[in-house]
């Protein structure tokens, strides 16, 4: 599934009109990291929104795009430490 998409202001949707979902495979798969590093995010309350459908938990492709827009790291200012 990609999440790109030739008009960025509208959602693509299926046959029923709705915005495809992802699933944390798809996610992990996507963002090229561990499946369990998307449930550690889920976790500490990191990641994009998701929605919980029984065990299952689905990702609009919306909600990626704006989160992932919100990682971007600005390189004009300076990296803070991390300080736990």
């Amino acid at each position: 599934m990609s999440i790109h998409n030739d008009n960025p202001t509208s959602p693509p949707t299926d046959d029923w009109g709705l915005e495809p979902l992802m699933d944390v495979h798809e996610l992990a798969s996507y963002l090229g990291i561990p499946i369990a590093t998307v449930y550690d995010w889920r976790v500490h309350g990191k990641g994009p929104a998701a929605y919980r459908f029984g065990k299952h938990l689905k990702f609009a492709i919306s909600d990626v795009r704006a989160w992932i827009a919100q990682q971007r790291e600005s390189t004009s200012e300076p990296r803070r430490p991390d300080r736990r």
